[in-house]
């Protein structure tokens, strides 16, 4: 099962303890400060429209039935249609899909894509169960889900643990009830069934084209930049396969076990193609033979040009960040830096390209595969990938345009932007009734 990201460690300090949906309650209500919302519409935004939780059984190979738990949360829907993906893992609750579906609210707004965010997820750890049990699993999810989604209502599309199979059976299960195909009820499924060329690799592309932006920026080069990659799944892989065509050297790479590096100061880097073969093969990235092994903390703490974290939330947290030693950090997963590590890190001069920024890709090209599927007419990669650069980077250049007018860092400056926008869709649109 190919993995998006990866968990790398539970934290345990008490702003450490702060929960994802927390997190994103505090840069939500910190942003509406500088906009000065008013009380009822800040109110509004920071709740979820709606929350679904399913409890639904599962026969497994054995014959015994086992309970499982989903969750589905739309969070706002004032520029369109739901959309956010899936993930399986031990850790999934509904705190953290609130916080990932206001995330994606924000994500869909700053990149001026017509969604509103949602999320979903089972909690349950997909490593502990066959094929023929996660088939069977996702099919029941799917069908308790099936109360919201639809292609004019909730899109899902790959997370944690989830990948373009899982999106298949969904769009089956979906399309069984129905009595027809229905393929654009999920997003980032294989090419052979209606999904879009470049999706597999869109998100890491987005992290690599924002780095890219931000480099130039800055007056720096792609070419012999080091880089540091945590979390070798989907996102993690794409990027620093992406990052090494434009000329960086990888470093340093973890999974949940660890990883392996290569000294900045020797000839060789990593085999990033190696090291995913080895995943490939269920081995752990610090097994890895022939290279120097190093822990997850050593990594965060790993001099290097650019950082990519590319697991789960909370990786950095005030108990590491001033660790970390970083010029840029490209945050490929969703609330990697607590927001006490946030204000450290921008004391440092560290510079973090926001998650609801540098990791839209994966939505950008959803929503292309969306139009391609709506349209019956399908586009060619090259096409694609035109598209999501020229998204990106106008969506970077907005983000620095905000954050030069506000005076601000590039994260609270996305949020005043997709905030805002997702503000004047509210006001547009009123309230009903």
């Amino acid at each position: 099962m190919a993995t998006d990201k990866e968990f790398l460690g539970q934290p345990d300090t008490l702003e450490e303890k702060q929960s994802a949906y927390e997190m994103a309650l505090q840069q939500f209500d910190e942003a509406a400060e500088v906009l000065g919302l008013k009380q009822g519409t800040a109110e509004y935004m920071r709740s979820p429209q709606r929350e679904l939780i399913v409890h639904f059984p599962v026969r497994m190979d054995s014959g015994e039935v086992r309970m499982f738990t989903g969750y589905r949360v739309q969070h706002n829907l004032a520029r369109g249609p739901a959309k956010g993906g899936i993930r399986y893992h031990p850790r999934v609750s509904l705190d953290e899909v609130n916080a990932l579906a206001m995330w994606m609210t924000w994500k869909c707004a700053v990149t001026d894509i017509p969604y509103g965010g949602a999320k979903g997820g089972v909690t349950f750890d997909p490593k502990q169960v066959s094929w023929s049990e996660l088939e069977r699993l996702t099919r029941r999810y799917a069908s308790e889900i099936s109360v919201l989604i639809g292609p004019e209502e909730d899109i899902p599309a790959p997370d944690v643990n989830t990948n373009p199979q899982v999106m298949a059976w969904i769009m089956d299960t979906y399309s069984m009830h129905q009595g027809y195909s229905v393929p654009g009820v999920v997003t980032g499924k294989p090419v052979e069934i209606g999904g879009s060329l470049g999706r597999l690799d869109a998100t890491g592309r987005g992290c690599m084209i924002v780095a890219a932006k931000e480099m130039a920026r800055r007056g720096k080069s792609l070419e012999g930049a080091t880089v540091a990659v945590q979390g070798l799944g989907n996102v993690g892989y794409h990027a620093a396969r992406l990052l090494k065509a434009q000329g960086c050297r990888i470093v340093a790479v973890t999974d949940s076990s660890g990883g392996c590096y290569s000294d900045p100061g020797v000839a060789q880097a990593l085999d990033i193609e190696k090291l995913r073969g080895w995943k490939a093969q269920g081995m752990p990235l610090i097994e890895f033979a022939g290279v120097d092994s190093i822990t997850n903390e050593e990594l965060l703490a790993m001099p290097c040009d650019i950082l990519v974290l590319a697991a789960l939330e909370g990786q950095i947290t005030p108990k590491n960040a001033a660790s970390v030693r970083a010029g840029t950090i490209i945050e490929g997963a969703n609330g990697p830096i607590t927001p006490g590590a946030d204000a450290m890190l921008e004391d440092m001069g560290v510079q973090v390209m926001p998650d609801i920024l540098a990791n839209a890709g994966g939505v950008v090209t959803s929503y292309f595969e969306w139009i391609q599927g709506l349209q019956h007419y399908f586009w060619e990669r090259q096409e694609v990938e035109q598209r999501l650069e020229k998204v990106m980077s106008t969506s970077f250049e907005q983000v620095v345009k905000m954050a030069q007018e506000k005076k601000t860092t590039m994260r609270k400056a996305a949020l005043l932007l997709g905030i805002s926008k997702v503000v004047k869709a509210i006001e547009l649109r009123g309230i009903y009734p």
